[in-house]
C-alpha cells in the first residue's frame, strides 16, 4: 500500500483533532518563577516551568525509541519530495506527548510489547530485529482497523494511535509543513497605484513619481 497516501487518508484528521489542543491546553500550572530569556514570546511562566520538566523526564526505553522510530519512517517514509517521520523529529515528539497526556502510555508501552510478541511468534525475533519484508507484513494486518482479524484488534488500536501521533508529529513540523504546501503568511508588496489607474482617474504619473 502507499503509506504516506493512505495516512492522509486515514490519519490526517487526527493531527487536527483534540490531540494537539489538548497538548497545548493543559490545566496544569505552578506558581513558581523561572528565567524569563530562554521563554518564548506568549509563553506563561508555568507554562514553560512544565514542559522543561516533561523535557527533562524519560518514559520510553531505548528499544521503545528504536520501535517507535521504525514505525513512523513506515507510516511516513522519506520520498522524493520530504523527508520520512524520523527526519521530523516525530519520536521525540510522542516521546513529549506520552509525558504531557498520560493517557496515551498504557496504550503506546503495551501496543509495542504487543508487536514485539507478534514477531517473536511469527519470526523468533522482536521487530525492530525484523526484514523489512516482515515488518511490512504484520503492519498491513493491523494498519485498516475495519479490515483487522479479530485477534489483530489490539494491534490495529494500537497502530492507529501511533499513526494519529506521527501525523501529528510530521504534520505540524517543518518538514511536514512544506511536505503539504503550506506557505503561510507572508507580506504583500505594494508597488502604489498602477499608472492606467491613475490616468482613468485624471492624474498625471509623471507630476507624483517624476
Amino acid at each position: 500500500m502507499n503509506r504516506r497516501e493512505s495516512l492522509r487518508a486515514l490519519g490526517l484528521i487526527a493531527a487536527g483533532s483534540g490531540l494537539l489542543t489538548a497538548a497545548c491546553n493543559s490545566k496544569e500550572a505552578k506558581n513558581a518563577t523561572v528565567d524569563n530569556s530562554k521563554k518564548l514570546p506568549g509563553v506563561q511562566d508555568f507554562e514553560y516551568e512544565r514542559t522543561e520538566q516533561l523535557y527533562a523526564e524519560k518514559f520510553f526505553d531505548e528499544h521503545e525509541m528504536a520501535t517507535i522510530t521504525v514505525l513512523a519512517d513506515i507510516i511516513i517514509p522519506k520520498d522524493s519530495k520530504s523527508g520520512s517521520a524520523s527526519e521530523a523529529g516525530v519520536p521525540d515528539f510522542i516521546e513529549f506527548i506520552v509525558k504531557d497526556l498520560p493517557d496515551n502510555k498504557i496504550p503506546m508501552r503495551g501496543g509495542l510489547r504487543w508487536l514485539d510478541l507478534q514477531t517473536k511468534k511469527r519470526y523468533g525475533t522482536v521487530f525492530i530485529k525484523c526484514s523489512e519484508k516482515d515488518q511490512l507484513a504484520l503492519v498491513d494486518d493491523i494498519a485498516y482497523p475495519e479490515l483487522a482479524k479479530p485477534e489483530m484488534k489490539q494491534g490495529a488500536a494500537f497502530f492507529s494511535l501511533m499513526r494519529n501521533l506521527t501525523s501529528s508529529g510530521f504534520y505540524t513540523s517543518e518538514i511536514g509543513v512544506k511536505d503539504i504546501g503550506y506557505a503561510g503568511n507572508k507580506p504583500g508588496v505594494w508597488n502604489g497605484v498602477p499608472d492606467d489607474v491613475l490616468k482613468e482617474h485624471g492624474f498625471d504619473p509623471t507630476k507624483f513619481f517624476g
